[in-house]
């Protein structure tokens, strides 16, 4: 089976030649007329995935309680933007807006919300889950629309959206890995001519195989560096949770889904959500490059149960009956829990600061 931008990604090769796996990311995802953004409603069960905000309130509930003390250990500064970007469809926001009215009206009263979204359908979602809050929601298309000002700013899922470009170990070192034609005429990967500069790669890549893969993304080089510009103007601190790795490696993590299950990544552009893992390593050399302070890299289930997870999880089974309590508590695992189908170790957390300040739950 084909798709109709599959057909259109053949169409460019024939004409231009192979494109690169940048190019080949950004238009499965943001083709103006067939990408997956336009095309799909991704989100919850009946979509092709699932985030963690879907998965329970828990979620979304710990976040605010981080916000919430990042605010009080800023020095309680007022006025307050609170930003996400692509907030899905307003769910976390909605959590998060909750425990922040409950927990602390003052930041409640000090708080207006950026939504940076570039979709109108999800525009239109996000303002009926976020009714209750409606005054004090803006939306953005670009995140240098934001206000000036303190900001405490969440991105979940985020940098696994934002196109890479791949590199394969050949005999003449690592090329630009492409996206051709086979013979048949169906899409292939290729090695083109491009280079590397030897000084972005790891060390393990002396020694690496034939057909090795090694992965950068300046693209997301330059969205952190944005985002660390805003907080070190006005202070503030940013949250960035997201499925990739501690250190930099190589591998290839390039991947699609499709109605829950894993894809071949170039089967059905346009029909399957694509992504890859987040060099957490490379995020946080970022923001130290641009003069932030790290609060901490940790894993999401940690994070989590350090927030309190479990203690809410276990007041909001209170109660409730037994199969409540049992769909709480396997979301919760769900959430901070390892292995197979679980989020805890395979996600990341990232916290990122300006001026220096001693964030839970990192400090010692």
């Amino acid at each position: 089976m084909t798709t109709l931008l599959a057909e259109k990604i053949k169409a460019i090769i024939l004409a231009n030649g192979p494109i690169s796996v940048t190019d080949y990311f950004s238009l499965c995802l943001a083709d103006p007329e067939y990408g997956y953004y336009k095309t799909r409603e991704p989100f919850g069960r009946s979509g092709d995935f699932i985030t963690a905000p879907e998965i329970s309130q828990l979620f979304g509930e710990m976040m605010g309680i981080f916000l919430v003390q990042a605010w009080q250990r800023h020095g309680e500064p007022s006025p307050v933007n609170i930003a996400e970007i692509g907030p899905g469809r307003g769910t976390m926001m909605a959590d998060i807006l909750r425990v922040i009215a409950r927990l602390s009206p003052a930041l409640y009263e000090a708080v207006t919300v950026h939504l940076v979204e570039t979709s109108e359908r999800l525009q239109k979602v996000q303002s009926q889950t976020l009714v209750a809050h409606k005054f004090k929601i803006s939306w953005h298309d670009s995140f240098d629309t934001l206000p000036d000002g303190f900001l405490l700013l969440v991105a979940n899922e985020l940098f696994d959206a934002i196109p890479i470009r791949q590199f394969v170990k050949t005999a003449q070192g690592f090329r630009e890995r492409l996206v051709g034609l086979d013979a048949d005429g169906e899409l292939t990967f290729a090695a083109g001519v491009a280079s590397i500069d030897p000084a972005l790669l790891p060390p393990a890549a002396a020694t690496a195989a034939p057909g090795t893969i090694f992965e950068i993304a300046p693209a997301r080089d330059a969205v952190m560096a944005a985002l660390c510009e805003s907080i070190n103007a006005s202070g503030g601190t940013a949250v960035i949770i997201d499925y990739g790795h501690m250190a930099t490696g190589l591998g290839d993590t390039l991947q699609a889904v499709r109605e829950h299950q894993f894809d071949p990544p170039l089967k059905h552009p346009g029909d399957a959500d694509i992504t890859s893992h987040v060099d957490f390593e490379q995020l946080a050399r970022r923001a130290v490059t641009e003069g932030l302070q790290i609060n901490g890299l940790t894993y999401q289930g940690d994070f989590l149960l350090a927030l309190g997870l479990a203690e809410r999880a276990a007041a909001l089974g209170r109660d409730k009956d037994t199969e409540t309590q049992e769909n709480i508590r396997a979301d919760a695992e769900r959430l901070a829990g390892a292995g197979e189908g679980k989020m805890g170790e395979l996600f990341k957390v990232l916290v990122v600061s300006s001026p220096n300040v001693a964030l839970l739950p990192f400090q010692k």
